[in-house]
């Protein structure tokens, strides 16, 4: 594929490289990364539906669950138009700031995705710490202003991103190297000092990602401690039960993101096809999981989402 510049094309668009190497292999690829979008929309819509449902649900625990969900619909929802335009009808040209856009939902959902998780630690120190007070102290008003601030932080900090790229003079490659657009990739095309945009992007993950968990790995240290001191040995495998579904979740999506990290920094010159793996894994797998750890590991979900199918067929 030719590269096109940006003087010629007035930031009129940018070209989206799909799956490189499998370009042939576009057709059966979209059968797998189609069930994936269906089991990530889905399921996580399944368990919203449940928890809004349910009133036994509405428990601050099953809350903050339904924000997660939704936070990873709204991930997979940005990334479907460009991912399966590539691979059903190979529509690689995306409009510039259709572009930006995409990059600011993308990195907003998944910025509040990682708040959620570090709400959902402090949900489950409240309820280890102080079970008898648990749900005096995280009120339901407590629990939207959480996920309030969460939105406007994850908005507030991720804003700036598009404006400053699209105030930049491009005249480098158009070509992206994904197939949806990354403030990564889209900092590579300016002619320009991308400096600011960088310091920026870093000190947003700084205070995002790595703040957010830092203060999991210290919610959980404290958890710990406060298990230990459990007398029942019972008592300390119910206690460290409840928190098994939510370091599932912390895992199944601080691994991947550590592995993209590692990659862009330590393995620049690497195939492009394990780059693109790497970010899809990011992407997908914490969507498509976390409904089915939910799912299996929750009796009061798994309940709530048979009790939805019940209703409907009544």
């Amino acid at each position: 594929m030719k590269a096109e510049s940006n003087e010629s094309l007035d930031l009129l668009s940018v070209v989206l490289t799909g799956i490189p190497g499998l370009e042939a292999q576009h057709g059966w690829l979209s059968i797998p990364f189609l069930t994936m979008y269906v089991v990530a929309i889905v399921g996580n819509s399944l368990i919203m539906a449940a928890v809004q449902a349910d009133p036994a649900l509405h428990e601050p625990m099953y809350l903050f669950l339904s924000m997660l969900a939704g936070t990873e619909v709204g991930v997979s929802v940005s990334t479907l138009p460009t991912v399966m335009g590539i691979l059903w009808f190979d529509a690689r040209r995306v409009d510039f700031d259709g572009c930006l856009a995409q990059m600011f939902f993308i990195h907003t959902f998944s910025c509040m995705e990682s708040g959620v998780l570090l709400a959902m630690s402090y949900d489950r120190f409240v309820a280890i710490y102080n079970p008898l007070r648990y749900t005096a102290i995280l009120t339901l008003p407590r629990i939207v202003c959480i996920g309030l601030v969460i939105t406007l932080k994850s908005v507030i900090l991720r804003a700036p991103l598009p404006v400053l790229l699209r105030s930049l003079p491009y005249c480098h490659t158009n070509i992206l190297s994904h197939s949806y657009c990354l403030h990564s990739d889209l900092i590579q095309l300016p002619c320009a000092d991308t400096k600011l945009n960088s310091i920026l992007g870093l000190a947003i993950v700084l205070t995002t990602y790595g703040l957010d968990s830092l203060l999991i790995v210290v919610s959980y240290m404290l958890i710990l401690y406060r298990v230990l001191g459990i007398a029942s040995g019972e008592g300390r495998r119910k206690a460290l039960n409840t928190c098994v579904s939510h370091i599932c979740a912390v895992l199944v999506y601080y691994v991947p993101l550590i592995g993209v990290s590692v990659m862009h920094r330590t393995a620049k010159h690497a195939s492009p096809l394990v780059h693109t793996l790497m970010s899809s894994i990011y992407l997908f797998v914490p969507p498509v999981l976390n409904p089915i750890i939910y799912s299996v590991r929750t009796k009061p979900i798994q309940q709530g989402i048979i009790t939805l199918f019940s209703c409907k067929r009544e």
